[in-house]
Order: structure tokens, then sequence, then C-alpha cells
């Protein structure tokens, strides 16, 4: 069974966008995923196919319709889906690695774009949607946070990448960033590679890995070495 993604937007016209590339597309073209990008102004129901009103309360810009994000909603994901169903907002739980490996090891994704100031929190509350967010910072809408999200699942799934330990010594995969690379030329501008690489020891070789990725980390990102335990 392939993973199926179910976009719902107001621009279906950005999808597959960048996923029609490289690892992606090729898995795209090959059937190893799907991608349905859906237009949420198909389920408004008056003439001007509107989506979005005033906020309760007053302030400004527009919120999305809880109505018809919910006719949107129940389009993409009928019952019986057992995908979950995912709203980005940078009010949402920040995505982590280990979420990511575990919507690839599911059998999809229905995924909510917002736009202007917002989504109706009823809608939110009645399709039971998972917020994430990709960091924090705003975006003029959850389209690109969209494409991040399913980058990073497309790439774990079975066959996607040529050699599947390579997404097994990546960045936050063990609770560490992932140590600096070198290759050929030997030197590079008075820059030589570390003797260590190139000196045949796996084991030493191994250590110094590691040691890099704990330097890189506690200067970098020292929020993640209390995070989760350390794999040895």
């Amino acid at each position: 069974m392939s993973f199926a993604a179910s976009v719902l937007t107001l621009y279906p016209e950005m999808f597959p966008g960048a996923l029609g590339v490289s690892l992606a597309g090729r898995a795209l073209e090959a059937g190893t995923w799907s991608l349905d990008a859906i237009q949420i102004r198909d389920f408004a129901i008056d003439k001007h196919r509107t989506v979005d009103d005033t906020p309760a309360g007053g302030g400004a810009g527009m919120v999305m319709r809880a109505d018809v994000l919910a006719r949107a909603v129940d389009h993409a994901s009928p019952p019986g889906d057992l995908r979950p169903r995912l709203l980005m907002s940078p009010r949402g739980k920040p995505l982590t690695q280990a979420r990511v490996r575990e919507l690839a090891a599911g059998p999809g994704a229905v995924i909510l774009c917002g736009r202007f100031e917002g989504v109706d929190q009823r809608v939110i509350d009645a399709r039971g949607l998972e917020e994430v967010s990709i960091g924090d910072f705003i975006l003029s809408g959850g389209e690109p946070a969209a494409l991040v999200l399913l980058d990073a699942v497309v790439r774990l799934l079975p066959g996607v990448m040529g050699n599947a330990v390579s997404g097994e010594e990546e960045s936050f995969e063990n609770g560490l960033l992932e140590h600096p690379h070198y290759t050929r030329p030997q030197e590079f501008e008075g820059r030589e590679i570390p003797e260590v690489l190139i000196s045949g020891n796996h084991k030493k070789i191994a250590a110094w890995r590691r040691e890099q990725s704990e330097r890189l980390t506690k200067e970098r990102r020292p929020d993640l070495l209390g995070a989760q335990p350390l794999v040895k």
C-alpha cells in the first residue's frame, strides 16, 4: 500500500511543486506515494465561493470558515479513513524527526493548509485536526509548510532513498546534530580532510564522528541534549 497524501488548499497549483522532482518526484511517478491537491473553494455554497469571514469579537484579517472546511475534510477523509488529519499552523506542536517517522510508517495524511488569520477553532475540535508547526515563524499560508512536511516524510518511505542507512545517520535521528562531511579533493584552499577519516580505522572514525556530533550539538542546539536520551 502506498502513502496517500490529500492536501486541502486554496492554491492546488502549488502542488506537487518541489515534490515533483528528485527523490520525491521519482517516487510519486513510481506510485510509491500519491498526492491529491483539493481546492477548498469547491466546498463553499455561495455564488462567490466564500471560504472566510470576519473574526468574531473583531480584529484584523479574516478567518477560514468552519462549515466550508468541515465539508472539505469530510470529502478528503470519509468515515473509516485511518490517516491523521493535520493542520499546518504556527501554534502547532513542532514537527520532529520522530513524528516524521511515525507518519512515514502510516497510510498517509490529510493536510489542511490554513490562510488569512487562521482557522475557526470549531472545525479543529470537531474534526480532530492535529496542529503541526515547522518552526517559530509565520508564513503566508500553510502550503510551504505542507511541502516541507511531505518532503521529510516521503524520503523515508521504503525504496525512496537509494541507501536506507542514509536516513539513520542524520541530524536528530540519535538526539544529536550530524557530524561534518568531507570528500575529494584531499586538499581544498589549504584545508585538508581530517586525517582520521582517511586512516581506514573504522572504530576511530566512528568515535570521531560521535565526538563531532556532540560538539556541534552542544554549540548550536544545546536544547537537544536534554530532550531525549542519547543513543550510545
